[in-house]
Formats: structure tokens, C-alpha cells, sequence
């Protein structure tokens, strides 16, 4: 019998981060009511996040929902980010760090294999690393953890990838 797997990751797709960045960063720079203020949008550490700077905590706060809708327009969910960090006021400029959350820890992949386990016991699932391998000899049983997965709300983004 033929086994079947794939893994379960935490994964965005850079290139359209990068495209939902330029689009927000365009948004700004011809939007009126953010002329001749500090308003900004930047990478921080090499593309792990963005930086957001404005006059106002209104200000960063609209930046940063200008910058969740396009990463929605580009089919990216708003779950890679961590908004945790609070705003940073200095000099009559108010500036926020949300940096990418990437990569399932270890108390998500065990979250995600007790899930997985609790509804389809026939599928087998493996913690390595930062993804969860799943595997079956049944490729519908997959497809309905796919299924299951992408309707749930764990908290954090789920992707697939190495379909075998």
C-alpha cells in the first residue's frame, strides 16, 4: 500500500510580502492626509518585519490596517504578524515594530498533532523541527486535514507544502 504525506508549516510567501509592502508603501506616499508628516513604512532586519512611523498613534494605526489589507489583496493572513510590541514615542514621532512570526514552535506543531490525531486517527503525524509531517495511506484523509486545518482558527497560519 502506498503512503501518502505532506508537511505542515508556518510559512508566508516573501515575494508577496514584499509586493503587499510596495503596495502600502505607494498608499502612503499619495495619500493626502499623511503629506508632509512622518509617515513611513520600512523593513526592519533584513525583511523580518516592518517598521511603521507616524505624527500619531491614529497615524501608525492606519499604516499598519493600510498594510493588513494588502496583505489580504495579496492572500496573505494578518497572523504572520506580531503586534504585540507597543507604540514607541520619541522626538514628536510615534513608531511601531510588528515583526513576521514564522515557523511552528513546539507548542504549536504538539497543538496542531493532538488536532490532527483528535479527528483523523489514521493519519500519522511527526514533529520535525518547525513543520508536522503528516502521513496516510489515504490521500482523502489528507485532503480532509487540509480541509480541517485551513477552517480552524489555531491561532497561527498554517501552509503546506511537500506533497509526496
Amino acid at each position: 500500500m502506498a503512503s501518502f504525506s505532506f508537511d505542515i508549516v508556518s510559512e508566508y510567501d516573501k515575494a508577496e510580502m514584499n509586493n503587499a509592502f510596495d503596495l502600502t508603501q505607494r498608499e502612503v506616499g499619495n495619500r493626502f492626509d499623511f503629506k508632509g508628516t512622518p509617515a513611513d513604512v520600512e523593513w526592519i532586519d533584513d525583511k523580518k518585519g516592518v517598521k511603521v512611523s507616524g505624527n500619531s498613534d491614529w497615524q501608525v494605526e492606519s499604516i499598519l490596517d493600510i498594510f493588513i489589507k494588502n496583505l489580504a489583496k495579496r492572500g496573505l493572513t494578518s497572523k504572520f504578524l506580531d503586534q504585540s510590541k507597543e507604540n514607541h514615542t520619541n522626538n514628536m514621532k510615534v513608531s511601531k515594530e510588528v515583526p513576521f512570526v514564522e515557523g511552528l514552535d513546539q507548542e504549536k506543531a504538539k497543538k496542531v498533532t493532538a488536532f490532527v490525531r483528535e479527528r483523523f486517527p489514521k493519519v500519522k503525524t511527526q514533529i520535525q523541527g518547525q513543520a508536522v509531517r503528516a502521513t496516510s495511506g489515504s490521500k482523502d484523509d489528507l485532503q480532509g486535514v487540509m480541509k480541517l486545518l485551513k477552517e480552524q482558527d489555531l491561532g497561527f497560519a498554517v501552509s503546506f507544502n511537500n506533497y509526496r
